[in-house]
């Protein structure tokens, strides 16, 4: 790739090949970084999830390699410690790779857990951000994270992390505070319930953010307490962001109008 020095070479003698933890954003390419397009453009390995926008991958090159480790709801193509291995062993056989993420890599991405692979292993690794899918939606959609009328703080959290109905979620929504929920299709019975069990009005509004930034974006309005029928009625598939708070109701049906004809 252009900002790299590996000649691409492979066997004993090769010189070390690095990894790139690349963030794609929320879908649009327009909404890449220049750094992220350039690398793309110029990439001979690339491996990818399953919710990068087909028209990301392809910018690759026609001679390069494009490699799916798509997790979905209950079946993974590659598990994360395979997929950290495939990292390390492209680029100690002297081959750059390109691991590109939607959103950003630091944000549910695992980009973590794959950089410590990659350093344990003594392969150089640099991250280049991306357009966090919570950011993209909120845009897309016209929705304000933060809003100084309704809401100064604002939560990313996952809704499939191991053990839910444990978590401490108590404070992360309620009066001036925004709670974006990744991932959380899947549990949004297990959610609503958690939520209000914790104190917060089944009225709550929120908005379901699909396919943000892309030509078939929906939001979706409920009160919190009927988002599992929602979830359930409209058929919403990944990838979906549950964005809950004050801030959902204040853009005017007009205005998500407009910003989904924008997108179109």
């Amino acid at each position: 790739m252009n900002e790299t020095t590996s000649s691409g070479m492979s066997g004993p003698n090769a010189p070390m090949g690095k990894v790139w933890l690349v963030g794609a954003g929320p879908g649009d390419p327009d909404l890449l970084t220049l750094r992220a397009a350039r690398l793309i453009m110029s990439a001979r390995l690339v491996v990818h999830d399953g919710l990068v926008d087909p028209r990301i991958l392809a910018m690759a090159p026609a001679g390069a390699r494009l490699i799916s480790v798509a997790k979905r709801r209950s079946r993974h193509s590659m598990p994360q410690d395979d997929i950290n291995a495939l990292l390390v062993r492209e680029a100690l056989a002297g081959g750059d790779v390109l691991r590109l993420k939607g959103g950003d890599p630091f944000i549910f991405g695992r980009g973590g857990e794959e950089a410590e692979a990659c350093i344990a292993a003594g392969v150089p690794v640099e991250v280049v951000p991306g357009i966090s899918a919570a950011v993209g939606a909120g845009a897309a959609a016209l929705l304000p994270l933060t809003h100084r009328d309704a809401a100064s703080v604002v939560s990313f959290v996952s809704g499939q992390c191991k053990g839910l109905t444990d978590q401490n979620w108590a404070g992360l929504a309620g009066i001036g505070r925004t709670l974006v929920i990744y991932m959380g299709l899947a549990t949004a019975a297990q959610i609503a319930e958690k939520l209000i069990a914790d104190g917060l009005s089944p009225e709550t509004p929120l908005a379901v953010v699909e396919n943000a930034t892309r030509p078939d974006m929906r939001v979706l309005r409920s009160p919190l307490a009927a988002l599992a029928d929602l979830v359930e009625r409209e058929r919403v598939q990944s990838p979906a962001l549950i964005i809950i708070g004050a801030v959902t109701a204040r853009a005017p049906s007009e205005l998500a109008r407009v910003a989904l004809e924008a997108i179109k």
